[in-house]
């Protein structure tokens, strides 16, 4: 088996190496293409107005200086002599939970190997306030995890979204598979400083307070010390909406 690793946080993060090591439970035969720098919140941007540049890592092992998108597309379309199996991302430093994944990089890799038609699956690891992110947690249940669904296996208009919480390995309570949840108390923000010339900046951030998400919601699996998994797709359509629309809006086309 193939594998294909990236990420949005970067070639040097250590949560790479954590899904790295995940890959090789399955397989010797794996291969990472990520970002040259962190490319958290690019969602599925990918570089249309400048060059990309490669750089070789190390054996099967290659930095891109663009999006997570770019990196699965050189991966795929360049680099590799033939498409992987399986394409993996993360460990995300932070999780990918309720509305994250609109804007994840890390989800973003496995959408665009979904387009393929490849298995993929966006791995995070939760993490609190600014605790260190529990990266054994994610070796221990990653490989675990990872492998039953294979064995299942799901649509290939799907990716997997696994989110590990923030728990040592043996205080993890077992896996849910749960809906994606929607938070109520948090929202993003801008935050304005000042530079050493007196200029102003901007710095994005987030701020909410404690919430209670509903049960079966990959919020609340995560709250509650279980491996979150849901499946993702891309049909963007609200169809309770259609029939109103459609009355509406139909005598405009006479």
């Amino acid at each position: 088996m193939r594998i294909l690793c990236s990420n949005d946080d970067g070639i040097h993060s250590p949560g790479l190496a954590a899904l790295e090591d995940i890959a090789r439970t399955l397989s010797d035969d794996v291969w990472t293409v990520a970002p040259e720098i962190d490319q958290s919140g690019m969602s599925r941007s990918i570089t249309l107005t400048r060059p990309l540049r490669i750089r070789k890592e190390g054996d099967q092992r290659f930095a891109v200086d663009g999006t997570p998108t770019d990196c699965v597309q050189l991966a795929v379309g360049h680099l590799l002599d033939r498409r992987p199996d399986l394409v993996l991302s993360g460990v995300n430093n932070g999780h990918n939970l309720a509305e994250d994944v609109s804007f994840s990089g890390t989800i973003a890799v496995a959408l665009h190997g979904m387009t393929y038609k490849i298995p993929s699956v966006a791995f995070s690891q939760a993490r609190m306030d600014r605790n260190k992110p529990r990266w054994d947690t994610a070796r221990a249940w990653g490989p675990k995890v990872l492998k039953r669904l294979l064995d299942v296996g799901w649509p290939d208009d799907v990716v997997m979204n696994v989110n590990f919480p923030n728990r040592g390995p043996e205080e993890v309570g077992g896996v849910a598979v749960c809906h994606q949840g929607r938070r109520a108390n948090v929202e993003l923000y801008a935050e304005e400083r000042t530079d050493l010339r007196q200029r102003r900046y901007y710095w994005f951030g987030f701020q909410g307070t404690p919430e209670e998400p509903p049960a079966g919601t990959d919020l609340r699996a995560i709250y509650d010390g279980l491996v979150a998994v849901t499946p993702l797709h891309l049909a963007f359509t609200h169809e309770p909406t259609m029939p109103a629309l459609e009355k509406a809006l139909d005598d405009l086309a006479e």
